[in-house]
């Protein structure tokens, strides 16, 4: 058994070693670095050239920010639904396809919201098949015999972010509902309680708070996503970020549009930790037996398993079925110039980011470890931000310092050897690296936090004994005991990584194309054709990553 006093005293020995204070040093650096885009964004905003800030909240303002709280209120309250009702239903009951569909709903995981987007528009349009399919067997000739919802509207744009983020609940959903003890329901069903009231009064209850965490986690996407309402014509904050820095060219009405989403999302995150501190449920010191599943027969297993796929369907399935036809109608678009290049491009700064992230999060958290409640593990919560922040708010907060340390070292590599050294950081995709590592922060931090406090003290405090330096204990005994988690924490930041695009579309260098970029610019041309390959590629590298993940959590 491990007491409080056996974790605290390597930690404080380490501390007080030459070697401990420079990795407490090297955990402090980290923390400015990843916190640095924030802090400019907060100075660019209270410091504006041109305080555009009236103007904004006489015109558009007020269409933003209402845009966006509904976008986040409707997509959060529908990816709550389905996250939690698919969880529910894989978790407590067995039907046809459950096992292959417990792992199928994480599919679009893989497929980004921008791309959902394109397909759904593509299948539901005039010229789409399920028009076209009501004209030839009702008579239609025209638009105007018949009625036909507009899909670009703000609910369209909720339903396409449901679509593709409700696996962010559902994980967390599946996850508590397992670890509930079975007692508590035998409990219920002696009670009286079976079917819905067995969820509403037992099972909803005791997995809020992590229905909480996913469901905010996705309103926080929401209200940063660009791809869709953008494509949709939902003007928002973060439309409004790009609509006041590239067209009325004013970074710091950007950097005030930027703050007041930092804000919503900052009160979702301490809505949902209020959320979660107010519900407290403990299990007895034994081990609990586990849930049994019921199985379901007759036409409520079916209306189970059709329940779960059509979330796989619209999620997955519709988008890489339109984009497959679009490709397949033009496969010389597989050749076309550029999509090499764009792939290459994509696979190095996200591997690139996603091996830094890494690193600088192992780095961090084992400087923060070693000093114990010192400052560099009160700054942890701070470097979590990054997170919080859109990329399209990072973009902002790093493009206006970098864009300034590039001239001042041109201009002194100018005067000390004549010859000029060009954009070393804005020019190149260096500054891509940086904004996914701060955005992206978060996941790789918190993994690895919670794979160093799986290992035991006593395994350190022995390499220690040994004559192991803290480098050295680090990579002897932590480092072969946390490959698992490091590799995990790897693929989730890749895949983010390769999917992010507000980021890449404002730091990206001249002619720099990644395929998110790629198919952005294609479609939005109406070029589906052209925007399929670099859409499909996404989603095969995508796909890959959640297959490895979900294979590393099947095995745990």
């Amino acid at each position: 058994m491990v007491t409080a006093s056996s974790e605290t005293p390597p930690r404080r020995d380490e501390a007080r070693t030459a070697s401990g204070w420079i990795w407490s040093a090297l955990a402090l650096a980290i923390a400015a670095f990843v916190a640095l885009p924030v802090a400019a964004v907060l100075w660019m905003a209270f410091h504006p050239t041109e305080n555009i800030w009236p103007h904004l909240i006489a015109t558009t303002l007020p269409r933003y920010l209402g845009n966006s709280l509904a976008l986040a209120l409707m997509t959060g309250a529908l990816a709550a639904a389905v996250g939690t009702g698919a969880a529910w239903l894989v978790a407590m009951y067995r039907f046809p396809g459950a096992r292959a569909l417990e792992w199928l709903l994480l599919l679009p995981l893989s497929v980004p919201a921008f791309v959902g987007a394109w397909a759904l528009v593509d299948f539901l349009e005039y010229a789409g098949p399920v028009q076209t399919g009501l004209r030839a067997a009702f008579g239609w000739a025209t638009a105007r015999d018949y009625w036909f919802p507009d899909v670009k509207t703000r609910i369209g744009a909720s339903v396409v972010l449901a679509s593709a983020l409700y696996p962010y609940v559902y994980l967390l959903a599946r996850s508590a509902f397992r670890e509930q003890p079975g007692g508590a329901y035998e409990v219920a069903r002696a009670l009286g309680s079976g079917g819905p009231r067995l969820f509403w009064r037992v099972g909803l209850p005791l997995a809020r708070p992590a229905i909480a965490a996913g469901t905010a986690i996705v309103m926080m996407e929401a209200v940063a996503d660009y791809g869709v309402v953008s494509y949709f014509s939902v003007q928002t904050l973060t439309t409004g970020i790009f609509t006041t820095w590239l067209e009325m060219r004013n970074a710091g009405g950007a950097a005030q549009l930027a703050c007041l989403i930092l804000g919503l999302v900052l009160a979702l995150v301490a809505v949902e930790r209020i959320s979660r501190n107010r519900l407290r449920h403990y299990q007895s010191a034994r081990q609990p037996r586990p849930v049994v599943p019921s199985r379901l027969t007759g036409w409520r297993a079916w209306a189970a398993s059709l329940a779960c796929a059509i979330p796989v369907a619209a999620g997955f399935g519709l988008p890489v079925a339109v984009m497959a036809g679009h490709a397949a109608a033009d496969p010389a678009a597989f050749v076309a110039p550029g999509l090499l290049r764009a792939l290459w491009h994509t696979l190095s700064t996200a591997a690139g980011a996603a091996a830094l992230t890494v690193t600088l999060a192992l780095v961090m958290v084992y400087g923060a470890r070693l000093r114990g409640r010192g400052l560099p593990r009160q700054l942890m919560p701070v470097t979590a931000l990054g997170y919080a922040a859109p990329g399209a708010v990072l973009a902002v907060g790093l493009l206006i310092p970098l864009a300034a340390l590039d001239h001042r070292l041109a201009d002194g590599w100018l005067a000390l050897t004549g010859t000029d050294p060009g954009l070393l950081l804005t020019g190149t995709a260096a500054a891509i690296v940086m904004a996914y590592v701060v955005r992206f922060f978060a996941i790789a931090q918190g993994a690895t936090d919670a794979a160093f406090g799986r290992v035991s003290p006593s395994l350190p405090m022995a390499a220690r004994s040994l004559g192991r330096t803290a480098g050295g204990t680090l990579r002897a005994v932590y480092l072969p005991l946390m490959r698992g988690t490091v590799g995990s924490a790897l693929l989730l930041v890749f895949v983010d990584c390769v999917k992010e695009l507000p980021a890449t579309l404002l730091l990206r260098p001249f002619n720099y194309e990644t395929l998110a970029t790629r198919a952005q610019e294609q479609a939005s041309l109406e070029k589906l054709n052209q925007a399929s390959p670099a859409a499909l590629l996404v989603i095969a590298v995508g796909l890959v990553a959640v297959a490895l993940l979900a294979r590393a959590t099947r095995r745990r």
